[in-house]
């Protein structure tokens, strides 16, 4: 009978430990997620790098299709 309980007393420590080294690692994770998965700001978009690079393309697909001998 007294075995039983230091075994259930010894059960319930490390289950409570567990449960303790659980908690803190949430409640670290918790704490750096908002810094680590915070939206980047957006970049202004630039219509003159834009077309440009849609030009490029253009002419690449024009040449892939062999319209320029």
């Amino acid at each position: 009978m007294d075995n039983e309980k230091k075994i259930g007393a010894a059960i319930a420590a490390v289950m409570s430990y567990i449960q303790t080294e659980e908690e803190a690692v949430c409640a670290a994770s918790m704490a750096a997620a908002p810094a680590a998965y915070a939206p980047a700001p957006a970049a202004p978009m630039k219509l003159w790098a834009v077309s440009g690079r849609q030009a490029m393309m253009q002419m690449r697909n024009l040449m892939q299709m062999k319209a320029f001998r």
